[in-house]
């Protein structure tokens, strides 16, 4: 393919990226991702960032684990620093399916702590799923400093999350139950019975 021909696919790619319709958009995903081109890595990482469908966006990440990862992780790295909160919070989804340790050291308290409640949960899915073995309780320590925040559903991703560490997530989970903040001491307890009985109703 000649050059000209590669910038036409390109620009057909990135205006079905950004077509009114999202199907017409999630077959333009599909197709990125059914032949890989790191060309196309930059129209897929700022999509990302304002993709309102969530179909899009699954397809998007999935374009996205195609590519080589020396390719994508270090674009994705620097999306963790956007201002804005749907770039951070997809860039931790797609390190999270790509599955690179690498990107373990780039999951920081910040993110961990995000004062947006989607991308802190997105940080607590991707945490759990690239923590390297001997710092599952460092990080349990730190999640549970996150207990009694947000709604329900918010509580039930970080009670997964500590569930999904382990019983490395007892000690640091008991603690919490003594706290002397109501909330955080149920959603402790609520998350220890989880953690007993995994297919049980938990919080």
């Amino acid at each position: 393919m000649d050059t000209t021909s590669q910038t036409a696919q390109h620009v057909r790619l990135s205006d079905a990226l950004g077509a009114g319709d999202a199907s017409v958009r999630l077959r333009a995903a599909l197709a990125a991702g059914s032949e890989p081109d790191p060309r196309f890595l930059e129209t897929l990482v700022e999509r990302c960032a304002v993709e309102e469908d969530p179909f899009v966006r699954d397809m998007l990440t999935w374009a996205l684990t195609r590519l080589p990862p020396e390719t994508v992780l270090s674009r994705l790295r620097r999306e963790l620093g956007s201002r804005r909160a749907q770039a951070r919070s997809q860039a931790l989804h797609t390190l999270s399916k790509i599955g690179d340790g690498r990107a373990w050291a780039w999951i920081t308290r910040d993110l961990l702590h995000d004062a947006d409640d989607e991308v802190a949960r997105t940080a607590w899915r991707a945490a759990v799923a690239l923590v390297p073995e001997g710092e599952e309780r460092g990080l349990a320590d730190d999640l549970a400093h996150q207990l009694g925040r947000g709604d329900r559903s918010l509580q039930r991703s970080l009670s997964r999350a500590l569930v999904a560490l382990g019983d490395v997530s007892g000690p640091a989970l008991a603690r919490a139950g003594a706290d002397d903040d109501p909330a955080v001491a149920a959603h402790a307890r609520a998350t220890e019975l989880l953690l007993r009985d995994p297919e049980g109703a938990g919080c």
